[in-house]
Order: C-alpha cells, then structure tokens, then sequence
C-alpha cells in the first residue's frame, strides 16, 4: 500500500473539494494488474486479429469482460483523503463521506469506513495480518531490550529505523484518516450526506460481453 503526497492541483467531485491531499493505493494491486492486463490484451487482441471462424468475435466478448475486470480490481481502487471529505473508489462503487458523517475508520480483517450508521469497505488498503504480526514481533524484541533481528547468516546492518516501533501499512493509514476525521469533523465545510455512485464505465462493458458470450453461446 502507497500513500502518495499531496497533489498540487485539487480534483473535485460536485464541488471546489481537493480530494488528493492523500492518496492511498495498493502497490502490489498496481503492478499486479498492469502485469495481468497486458499479458490478456496481448493474447485476446492476437486471437481477435488473427483467430478463424467465430474466435476473434468470441476473443472480443471476453476481452470486454476481462479488460475491465482486471482494471477494476487491480488499478481503479483508491482512497483520497481530502480537508472536507474522503472519496473511496472501489472496484464497482465510489463511497463519498464528508468527515462530519464519518463516525469511525478501523482495520480488522480488512480497512472499513463507518459513517450514517453503513459501513464501507476500503480495497485500496489491504490488511495484511503477516506485516501485522511482523511488526508487532519486532516492537516485543525492542520492549524487551533486544536488538534488532539478524539478517540472513547472521549478518547485520542495523539502520536507526530498525530501533523504533514499527506498525503495519494498513494500521498506518487508519490512523492518519481516523486524525483526518477527528481534525475536520467539526468544520461546516465538512458537512453533509454520504452519497455513492456506481462505476457504469466499468460495468457497461462487462455486461456487453457477458451478452455477446451468452448469443454466441445460444448460436453455436
């Protein structure tokens, strides 16, 4: 999970509101999908182009479905944090909640938003209970006066970072928006009702070829 710096020109969604001041994606989801994304559109656009008989139109009917699958669950999670509000983009719906309607942010299994009594859940940051742990194994080796974990053959580095407590990524980024929250909860600008919206640019294709699959299954 990445957290990027601030953004020097605000984006908004119905308003003046900077959404990027945080911006929170998952690194591994990114590389992953470009990965995945390029190895099907190289192997569904060879069949569309070269393919005989009904494979090219079949070839299209799943790269339809496919393409925008993978970029939903890989490349479009994102949360932005903004002054005024937090916009969260998951793979099928966009969650807006003003910090006024946030009542908490916490990580469990996975990173959740409360607000107006529904919870939302948060794709871009993942929980991960191994960097958890790892963490919190470290922070025991340090309270109980050892220093840092070997490295591999015994062989050690140690950096001034290894000698303070770590905490998982994910526990990183509650904790900065639950401060966003509790910072902003208060102002009038920070006020309003949650409102979601789904990703018809991404469903819309989805649908096309799951349709053009099913005719050309009916067809055969």
């Amino acid at each position: 999970m990445s957290t990027q710096p601030p953004a020097s020109s605000p984006s908004g969604h119905g308003g003046d509101q900077p959404y990027a001041d945080r911006v929170y994606r998952s690194g591994g989801a990114l590389a992953g999908g470009v990965l995945m994304l390029g190895v099907t559109v190289w192997l569904g656009g060879d069949a569309v182009l070269r393919g005989d008989g009904r494979v090219p139109v079949v070839s299209l009917g799943a790269l339809l479905v496919a393409v925008p699958l993978i970029v939903a669950m890989s490349l479009r999670p994102a949360v932005f944090a903004g002054e005024r509000r937090i916009r969260i983009r998951n793979p099928f719906r966009t969650v807006v909640a003003p910090w006024g309607a946030v009542e908490t942010v916490r990580a469990r299994y996975s990173t959740e938003l409360v607000a107006q009594g529904r919870t939302y859940q948060m794709w871009s940051i993942p929980v991960s209970l191994r960097a958890r742990s790892k963490a919190h194994r470290h922070n025991q080796r340090l309270a109980s006066g050892e220093g840092p974990r070997r490295g591999l053959f015994g062989v050690s580095t140690p950096s001034p970072d290894d000698y303070e407590e770590r905490t998982a990524p994910a526990d990183v980024a509650v904790r900065e928006l639950r401060e966003l929250a509790e910072r902003h909860r208060e102002e009038p600008g920070a006020q309003g009702e949650v409102t979601t919206r789904w990703s018809w640019e991404t469903l819309a294709p989805m649908a096309a070829g799951t349709v053009l699959l099913i005719v050309l299954w009916l067809t055969a």
